[in-house]
């Protein structure tokens, strides 16, 4: 059986492993634009060199070896024929297969902002050859203006808020992290960005790039129309799943990306697919758990996604952890939300319906992330524990009957 697999990131590499474990003899073929493994989680430790290029793999140095993998670095998928079971590349070869996992992740969104397409210095941040770039030109400018203030974003500012360059932060939400924390939670990471300098610009979006005749660029006129200093433009406000090479084939896409379901298949029961492609939960952790999924499915051992939540994130910045997961805001007043915080600053959410929990944050002490995850993971009516729902403990649940419900007693 031969496994082609196209990424090497969090997807592609941990379905090799995978496929590996369970197919002992199969071939595995790993095709990737980039010459080595590195996580893009990371990359804002190679900008402000508190990591090497060797430190940002995350995988093992021998790891090509181990698992007996033929790796096609610097390589990319332009096209596929799925009726011929055939990969086109970059570099004219083309590749058979019987099992194909498409992990090939996504590319910086660059929004239609006047002036953009032709300024010199307008740079994404999610792969190593844009932080190489980034490196290369801060030394010569002192106005950086990050657009976007998600967790790439964030990655960005903190990759450079050692340079003692001017960092400007746009963002149309009217917060940090919008998508991951709530006002309170997001404000610790702002105050904190503020001491150390950063100017943020909340509710507001990127107009116009205001040019040197030379094409650099000069300022950025904002949607209010006020107007900040800018000599280099790093986008983070978006992705855009790499499906490009399956526009001519018979595998299925929609406008978020590759389609595929709980298994990890596409259209094609040959096809497979896992991670950022598929434009629906860009976080390492899902991706990680989608290549596994996908993996021992391509090898016949039938797994399906079911106990996580494709929104969860943690993080740490400036020494505060955060785990966010599900929703960070009640949708409607159906819902109900308990909250606890203290003077050390540390900040517990949690947001529920009729027993069920559908989001939460734990900000400063993650001590109680353990239980949390186990009454998700479990799916435990929080309604029937007899106590205030952040003094609940494993004994208040793991009391199990005979038929294997919970006893709350």
């Amino acid at each position: 059986m031969r496994y082609v697999i196209l990424g090497s990131s969090a997807a592609g590499v941990n379905g090799a492993k995978e496929i590996r474990k369970l197919d002992p003899n199969g071939e595995i073929i790993m095709i990737s634009k980039d010459e080595t493994i590195y996580s893009r989680c990371i990359l804002h430790h190679y900008m402000s060199r508190h990591r090497t290029m060797n430190r940002l793999r995350f995988v093992e140095g021998d790891f090509f070896e181990r698992y007996r993998i033929k790796w096609v670095g610097g390589t990319e998928a332009i096209g596929l024929n799925a009726e011929k079971k055939e990969v086109y590349l970059s570099n004219g070869e083309t590749v058979g297969y019987d099992k194909l996992l498409i992990g090939t992740g996504s590319n910086s969104f660059f929004p239609p902002i006047e002036n953009m397409n032709k300024a010199k210095n307008v740079l994404g941040f999610r792969n190593i050859d844009d932080c190489i770039e980034i490196m290369e030109k801060i030394d010569k400018l002192d106005n950086i203006v990050i657009m976007g203030g998600g967790l790439v974003g964030v990655d960005a500012l903190i990759g450079l808020i050692d340079s003692k360059k001017n960092l400007y932060l746009v963002e149309m939400q009217d917060r940090l992290l919008s998508i991951q924390l709530d006002k309170r939670a997001a404000k610790t990471y702002e105050d904190a960005f503020r001491r150390r300098g950063v100017n943020f610009y909340f509710g507001v979006g990127a107009q116009k790039l205001n040019l040197h005749e030379e094409d650099n660029i000069k300022s950025l006129t904002l949607s209010n129309g006020e107007e900040i200093p800018c000599e280099l433009l790093i986008v983070t406000a978006g992705v855009r799943a790499n499906i490009g090479f399956l526009k001519d084939s018979t595998i299925e896409v929609d406008k978020k990306g590759l389609i595929i379901d709980r298994s990890g298949r596409t259209n094609d029961s040959d096809v497979y697919g896992a991670g950022d492609v598929t434009g629906r939960g860009p976080i390492w952790p899902v991706a990680v758990k989608e290549g596994v999924i996908a993996g021992s499915n391509m090898v016949g051992v039938h797994r399906e996604m079911t106990d996580f939540f494709t929104s969860k994130s943690t993080m740490n910045f400036f020494g505060i952890p955060t785990m966010s997961l599900g929703i960070n805001e009640p949708l409607d007043s159906s819902y109900s939300v308990e909250i606890e915080e203290d003077i050390k600053g540390n900040y517990k959410k949690v947001i529920h319906k009729d027993g069920k929990i559908y989001g939460a944050i734990l900000q400063g002490d993650l001590s109680y992330a353990g239980v949390l995850t186990q009454l998700i993971r479990e799916n435990i009516d929080i309604s029937k524990v007899k106590k205030p729902i952040f003094k609940i403990d494993y004994s208040d649940f793991f009391n199990i009957t005979d038929n294997f419900e919970f006893s709350y007693e």
